[in-house]
């Protein structure tokens, strides 16, 4: 008889790395790319939102609120903004329109600043510039120098 060497057993090779990985790869990788495109619509938001709260009608508007008397009887004191602001500016150096609605609160409740402005020599004049209490309806025009309330 001849003697043959004994059967050699050999190891199948190791898998590669994304055989062993994929499982918990595919997916970390997924969750991270929707949390970087969450991060980036964030960003744009804020600086919409950002670009709109830096305008001189939106900072002019939010003063004369804050300072009638109406409206701090309304909601009460202090009165703050809300992040999401509706509406559209344009301006273009010493001239441009603002149509925007802000949302605020105060202690006693909601409101919205509804105002359209117009920019002419640097200069904003508000053509409308209303509040709306929420929990009664009221409006309240902080255009007028003597203070009253829209029906």
């Amino acid at each position: 008889m001849d003697p043959s060497p004994p059967p050699v057993n050999i190891a199948p090779p190791r898998p590669g790395w994304w055989q062993r990985n994929w499982k918990w790869f595919v997916p970390t990788g997924c969750l991270g790319m929707l949390l970087l495109l969450a991060a980036f619509v964030f960003f744009i938001v804020a600086i919409v939102f950002g670009a709109l709260k830096s305008s001189d009608a939106y900072k002019m508007a939010l003063a004369r609120a804050k300072a009638d008397p109406r409206v701090v009887a309304a909601l009460g004191s202090p009165i703050k903004d809300g992040f999401i602001i509706s509406g559209k500016t344009n301006v273009n150096g010493s001239s441009g329109q603002a149509d925007l609605s802000v949302p605020i609160s105060g202690p006693n409740g909601n409101g919205t600043i509804y105002f359209v402005a117009s920019k002419f020599a640097g200069e904003w004049t508000f053509s409308k510039l209303i509040v709306t209490v929420e929990k009664t309806g009221e409006k309240i025009d902080l255009k007028e120098e003597t203070p009253r309330t829209v029906p």
